[in-house]
């Protein structure tokens, strides 16, 4: 299970603690919002996408969608998520679980511009019903991200 390769480089990293595992589901931004008890925003999305070179993960904020014409300047492709049927293949999670750590070697993760409205952020933990808190930095220190602007601006609240 993915989830033990998640716990492995959180505990060499330090931040064992910071795992959360729920008796509920935890596959949406919705419901993992419920689970945590905290606002969407923070919960830090996985979009797994196929780029030409191979797959790939960007982390968004929860509320955050994909702007196409973001993301074609700056990958030079339209964006082609990767089906349900195959994540875990191409990036070793489960869909509702996928991490932008402990991915196999070679996927790389962007961290999109959306994150840092929020800190601490909660990406899931390999499973879908689990996440882990983690700050900005400890984010990008995981996973080695390369932060891009790939998403739409979030409509205010009083839109």
């Amino acid at each position: 299970m993915r989830a033990d390769a998640v716990k492995e480089q959180l505990a060499a990293a330090g931040l064992a603690d910071r795992y959360r595992e729920f008796a509920v589901s935890s596959a949406t931004v919705e419901l993992a919002a419920q689970a945590l008890h905290c606002e969407a925003g923070r919960i830090a999305k996985s979009l797994s996408v196929l780029l030409r070179e191979g797959p790939a993960v960007i982390v968004v904020m929860g509320t955050a969608r994909l702007d196409n014409r973001k993301f074609k300047d700056r990958f030079r492709q339209k964006a082609a998520f990767i089906p349900g049927t195959e994540l875990e293949r191409l990036v070793g999670h489960p869909q509702g679980g996928v991490c932008p750590f402990a991915l196999p070697e070679g996927v790389p993760v962007y961290l999109d511009e959306s994150l840092r409205a929020f800190d601490p952020v909660y990406p899931a933990a390999g499973a879908p019903n689990n996440a882990v808190e983690l700050h900005l930095d400890e984010l990008e220190g995981l996973t080695g991200g390369q932060w891009v602007d790939v998403c739409k601006s979030p409509e205010p609240a009083d839109a």
